[in-house]
């Protein structure tokens, strides 16, 4: 005859309330505790058939957005389409959804933590586009199951979703590189978070894997908006620094932001000087030339987010994953 679940609970010396949570798949354990009871349940023979895991539409699925220091976030349109990938997502599985704005320097984190706990929600999607590795580890003191949507970090067990920024820059500086037979230059994000960390990295590889030297590569640090892009480069221009044929962008903002300032100063696009960007955002498109850039499906990002969120709600003892989105590249006329 298998183990009872007060039997469960007397063996690991924990509360049968936290074996019933466990084993329901209801929030109010942690992570590593709900894996451990599954563990021993499962060597001890406890009946799962007994138990009705059904899906809990009961409490609301949580769009957590945590903001640092705003540069990239300031920029609401990429960020709209994800919410909306998760907003759709929810309400055709059945859930429902509330967004919550944190705010590094004005929210109490553990007061935001302690809350979460207790107003039914009964899972979380962090934007994790501007947070750090600690932060994260504050949102999983909540026990609740978690989704890292735009972040992943090595060091933590937590299952996440972003996008191949790698993949995305390889892509963009290989067609760059084919299309101006030139060394390619970096229009770098001044602001450091881990997508243009990424992308650097995809940068500098296409380079080498064209017999180029990654460090004849002209790199050159712009605020990530149009405005603060515009009045960094017209700033390198006018003090003489030396200028690169053709540029990669950190993201479309950057480049859209380059693109103006040299059009000013008398730049021909592309013929004096070709750039390509980052998100495939609708300015890009209207901009004169047009900018050829990468596309990052979000939509279907935040779809993906809500769909991993409810396979770990209702199996918690599942492993976690990383999935990484491809991105595409979009020809238009800046190369």
């Amino acid at each position: 005859m298998g183990i009872t679940g007060k039997e469960l609970a007397e063996k690991l010396n924990i509360s049968a309330t936290a074996v019933s949570m466990a084993l329901n798949g209801k929030p109010g354990v942690s992570t590593e505790m709900r894996k451990r009871i599954i563990a021993e349940a499962e060597k001890a023979g406890y009946d799962f058939s007994r138990l009705q895991l059904k899906k809990n539409h009961s409490g609301d699925i949580y769009c957590i957005i945590y903001r640092a220091h705003n540069a990239i976030l300031n920029y609401t349109p990429i960020f709209s389409e994800l919410t909306e990938g998760i907003e759709a997502e929810c309400r055709h599985k059945g859930y429902g959804l509330k967004t919550l704005q944190v705010y590094e320097n004005t929210d109490d984190l553990t007061q935001v933590v302690e809350e979460l706990r207790i107003c039914g929600c009964v899972g979380m999607i962090l934007l994790g586009t501007e947070l750090s590795a600690g932060i994260c580890r504050r949102f999983l003191e909540a026990s609740l199951p978690m989704v890292l949507l735009d972040a992943s970090f090595d060091a933590i067990d937590c299952s996440s979703v972003l996008i191949n920024n790698v993949q995305g820059a390889y892509l963009a500086t290989g067609y760059l590189i084919d299309r101006c037979n030139e060394q390619p230059g970096h229009l770098c994000s001044s602001y450091s978070i881990a997508n243009f960390s990424e992308r650097k990295t995809g940068f500098q590889k296409a380079v080498r894997e064209h017999g180029m030297s990654v460090s004849k590569s002209l790199s050159h640090e712009l605020a990530p908006s149009i405005e603060g892009a515009f009045s960094d480069m017209l700033e390198i221009i006018d003090s003489g620094t030396p200028l690169a044929k053709c540029y990669f962008a950190d993201n479309d903002l950057i480049a859209i932001g380059a693109i103006k300032a040299l059009k000013l100063r008398g730049y021909k696009i592309p013929d004096d000087m070709a750039i390509i960007g980052f998100d495939n955002i609708s300015e890009g498109r209207i901009l004169d030339p047009s900018l050829t850039t990468i596309d990052i499906p979000r939509r279907f990002m935040g779809q993906t987010a809500v769909d991993q969120l409810i396979r770990q709600m209702e199996d918690p003892a599942s492993h976690t994953v990383k999935l990484q989105i491809s991105t595409s590249l979009i020809k238009r006329f800046s190369v």
